[in-house]
C-alpha cells in the first residue's frame, strides 16, 4: 500500500541515496523540505544545482573550486615545496581547521580499494606524479586514513614518488589527547611507540 504521493516517495528515495542517510532520516529530511516556505525550498534546490554547475576540480591540486585554481593553490604565502596528499576534500578541511599546515595539497578523490573496484587509474595519481616530476617539490606528506585502504594507497604512492628524490612522510598516529592508555588498542599503541618524540 502506498502511503505517500509518488513525488514525495521520490524525494525520500533521493535523500536515502545519500551516504549515511537511512530511510527514516530520509523521511524526516523530505518532510522538513516540504515544510519550508516555497522560496526557501527553491533556494535549497538552486544551491544544489548551482554547486553541480559551478564546482570543478582545481587544475593544480584537484580540490573542489569554482575557478581554475583553488584559493589554496593561488595563495603565494603557502609553501609550494610541500604537498599533503588527502583522500578527499573532507580530509583537506580537517587539516586546514588545525591552522598548522601551510603547504599545498593534492586530493585523490578516493583510495585504492580492490573490494570496491577502485584502482590507481580511478584516482588523481597521474596528476600528483606530474606535479612531483616538475622538480620543485621537497616533501610529500601522506595523509590518508590509517585503515587498510589508506595505508595501501600511501605505500603505493610512496613507491611512485620516492624515485623523484622527494622526502615522503606519513602522518603520525597514536594516543588521542585526553584519552587513557588502558582504552587504546594494540595497533594504536604500536603507532604511538613508532612515532614517539624526544622531549
Amino acid at each position: 500500500m502506498d502511503f505517500f504521493p509518488s513525488a514525495l516517495d521520490n524525494l525520500i528515495d533521493k535523500f536515502a541515496s545519500l551516504p549515511g542517510i537511512g530511510h527514516k532520516t530520509a523521511q524526516r529530511l523530505a518532510f522538513f523540505v516540504m515544510s519550508l516556505p516555497e522560496g526557501e525550498a527553491e533556494s535549497f534546490a538552486l544551491a544544489i544545482t548551482e554547486a553541480r554547475r559551478l564546482l570543478r576540480f582545481c587544475s593544480v591540486c584537484c580540490n573542489l573550486t569554482d575557478s581554475e585554481i583553488c584559493s589554496i593553490c593561488g595563495n603565494p604565502r603557502r609553501d609550494s615545496g610541500v604537498i599533503c596528499v588527502v583522500a578527499d576534500p573532507k580530509g583537506l578541511l580537517a587539516i586546514e581547521r588545525a591552522h598548522e599546515y601551510h603547504g599545498l595539497y593534492h586530493v585523490l578523490h578516493g583510495v585504492i580499494s580492490p573490494i570496491s573496484n577502485i584502482g590507481p587509474d580511478d584516482l588523481t595519481i597521474k596528476e600528483l606524479i606530474a606535479r612531483v616530476s616538475d622538480g620543485d617539490i621537497k616533501e610529500v606528506i601522506m595523509a590518508t586514513n590509517p585503515d587498510t585502504e589508506g595505508e595501501t594507497t600511501a605505500r603505493y604512492l610512496g613507491r611512485l614518488v620516492k624515485p623523484f628524490g622527494v622526502k615522503v612522510t606519513r602522518l603520525a598516529y597514536g594516543i588521542p589527547v585526553g584519552s587513557s592508555l588502558e582504552f587504546a588498542d594494540g595497533v594504536t599503541l604500536m603507532r604511538a611507540l613508532e612515532g614517539r618524540l624526544e622531549l
